[in-house]
């Protein structure tokens, strides 16, 4: 019995050209949105929720990430490996959670400009989503608002700093 790898497999799936007899089609285009349309949630990282923070955190140092910030005694730290960043939690999350940080490069600086955590929720609200926990829109400090997805996958647009200088 012949074995297909997994990239073979996954593109016979797909339908890719390099793996299978099938012309591609003529007609399939990608998708283009207009930057000016595009929401700008902040830095992202996956957060997960770990039975042990340690054994977790061995675990990703073999796979290459390194610690970046954190409190380990609090059950919590921030890896990253390239461009890649997850947050290890130890009884914080219920669920493993994707995490936007608007304000925030990837090292957790401060970006002179960016989209307030209040004005992406009133933007997901005029789309006709409904924030599972929603930012007081009246403050100006620190905010979060949480989305739940149609798969139950939690959301989480945490701001750290102030709103910015209009």
């Amino acid at each position: 019995m012949n074995r297909l790898c997994i990239c073979t497999l996954a593109c016979l799936l797909a339908g890719c050209a390099a793996h299978t007899s099938k012309p591609q089609e003529a007609d399939a285009k990608a998708i283009q949105v207009p930057a000016e349309q595009t929401m700008q949630l902040g830095n992202f990282s996956v957060s997960l929720n770990v039975k042990d923070i340690a054994a977790s955190r061995a675990f990703y140092e073999k796979l290459g990430f390194r610690a970046r910030m954190g409190q380990p005694a609090k059950n919590w730290i921030i890896l990253q490996n390239g461009t890649a960043t997850i947050g290890l939690f130890q009884g914080m999350f219920d669920k493993n959670t994707l995490t936007f940080n608007p304000g925030w490069d990837r090292d957790a600086k401060p970006l002179p400009k960016f989209e307030d955590v209040r004005d992406l929720q009133k933007q997901i609200k005029e789309k006709g989503l409904i924030p599972a926990v929603a930012a007081d829109e009246s403050s100006t400090g620190p905010a979060y608002f949480m989305l739940i997805d149609p798969d139950g996958n939690p959301i989480l647009v945490d701001q750290h700093i102030p709103r910015p200088a209009q």
